[in-house]
């Protein structure tokens, strides 16, 4: 009977567990299992970076039957709202580094006051990046190669993109205050809520309803920043009635300079993280362009599409490690923050190894799903299977930056990508896709060795121990 009941027991503890994880029930993560630990601030977590990348899939899909244009247009704005994503991620990384430290020190006061903080710094900024967008939108589009046509029937669209910069950029500080707080589960339901007001809006402003025509591609801008503002304000709304642990006070409000500064400092390295690795990229899709044809710069986006949504539940668990090891640190117990990392790592390097084998093994099958094309599926698979076999290395490197960043060390990480996406990795796509004369095929091998020389890098730098001393 026991043999029986025990594994339907074991069944039950991780349906309640996964319960707990979605309510976002108050925990407190420098005590207890550490298993339980992870998979409260997982699950939310990954349900959030899945629900992020519906927004781009909505948009494409909808403005997909306004012609080539239309297509244009987003293609080439998404392309520029890339530096506005990079310094959303940036000011996230390091108000969930700080939040995260003084909800350990268990003084939610000082996190409310650091997270208000963090969100002024955030207004300050992206007033600057909005009337930019607003202002020069036209030009943008030319000096991105728009064709005449695309720059007349796309600056109303990228004017409002790059002018509401100040929701993409609010929705990922306030998420990444949450998950400092360890309360995932609002960050996962405010981008749940956004994501569903872009899926109703979207169609509706730009087709119309009934006898009204809608807005085209301009509803479309409309309907994104409309739906990502409906987010911040349930994000707003959370935090002025202070159900958790982080609430907005008046008091707050003042500028304290010295915190502010405090916070730009931990964010500009975490902004050029991304910018880094996002730079490193276009080089290699240039690369894969430029040696292999229209073919196989198809099937490299195909794979690399596949790559990131395969990629989305190693990212969740990465973002769980830098919320822990923040926590943790703050309570002065940095040996549990590392066993947090160790035993995150461990469960990401079996989920990467589990898509590794799916990979090798259906990559034709999956590429087939997006095209018909007989080179480009030749192309995508090959290139899918290269990338997957770097994934348990990726599942490393992506735990052990990421807690990096949680212990406020935003610069290591930095100087991390930097080394191995510019100095490494782009000379060795170089040599392998010219030089040797490998072409695609050479920059589809240059990923996998080096994230794995990255990840390695940042095992070595983390087993020293320096970020356990960082003071954010």
């Amino acid at each position: 009977m026991k043999l029986k009941t025990a594994p339907a027991g074991r069944v039950h503890a991780l349906a309640a567990l996964v319960r707990q994880s979605l309510k976002g029930e108050s925990y407190d993560y420098t005590q207890g299992s550490l298993r339980k630990a992870i998979v409260l601030l997982a699950i939310p977590m990954i349900l959030e970076l899945s629900l992020e990348s519906v927004f781009a899939v909505v948009d494409m899909f909808f403005v997909g039957r306004l012609g080539e244009t239309a297509i244009a247009t987003v293609g080439l704005t998404e392309s520029v709202v890339t530096l506005v994503y990079a310094v959303a991620i940036g000011l996230s990384t390091a108000v969930t580094a700080v939040v995260a430290r003084r909800i350990g020190e268990k003084d939610p006061q000082a996190a409310s006051h650091a997270a208000v903080q963090g969100i002024m710094l955030a207004l300050g900024i992206t007033i600057v990046v909005s009337l930019a967008g607003i202002y020069f939108a036209a030009d943008v589009l030319r000096l991105m190669g728009a064709k005449p046509e695309v720059v007349t029937a796309g600056t109303p669209f990228a004017r409002i993109m790059l002018g509401g910069s100040v929701v993409i950029i609010l929705l990922f500080l306030i998420n990444g205050i949450f998950r400092g707080a360890g309360n995932a589960a609002i960050a996962m339901r405010s981008l749940w809520l956004a994501s569903l007001s872009n899926i109703v809006l979207c169609p509706l402003f730009i087709y119309g309803l009934g006898s009204w025509e809608g807005w085209g591609l301009k509803g479309a801008a409309i309907a994104t920043t409309l739906g990502r503002g409906i987010g911040v304000a349930y994000q707003l709304y959370y935090l002025w009635r202070g159900h958790g642990e982080i609430r907005i006070r008046a008091g707050y409000l003042r500028p304290d300079w010295a915190l502010i500064r405090n916070l730009a400092g931990l964010a500009w390295p975490a902004t050029v993280q991304f910018l880094i690795a996002s730079g490193s990229w276009i080089v290699l899709a240039w690369l894969v362009s430029t040696t292999g044809g229209t073919a196989a710069s198809a099937g490299y986006q195909i794979a690399i599409r596949n790559v990131v949504f395969f990629i989305l539940p190693a990212w969740g668990l990465s973002n769980a490690a830098a919320t822990l090891v923040g926590q943790n640190l703050g309570a002065g117990l940095p040996e549990r923050a590392e066993r947090s990392v160790l035993l995150t790592a461990r469960y990401n390097v079996l989920f990467m190894a589990g898509v590794t084998a799916v990979l090798l093994l259906f990559a034709p099958a999956i590429v087939g799903v997006f095209t018909q094309d007989a080179s480009v599926r030749h192309t995508g698979t090959l290139a899918l299977r290269i990338i997957g076999t770097g994934y348990v290395f990726y599942g490393i490197g992506m735990v052990v930056m990421q807690a990096l960043n949680g212990a406020g060390d935003t610069r290591t990480p930095t100087l991390i990508n930097f080394g191995g996406f510019w100095l490494f990795q782009i000379p060795l796509a170089l040599l392998l896709a010219k030089g040797i004369g490998l072409g695609a095929t050479g920059a589809f091998i240059s990923i996998p060795v080096a994230e794995t020389a990255i990840a390695l890098a940042a095992v070595v730098l983390f087993r020293r121990g320096r970020w356990k001393r960082v003071q954010v």
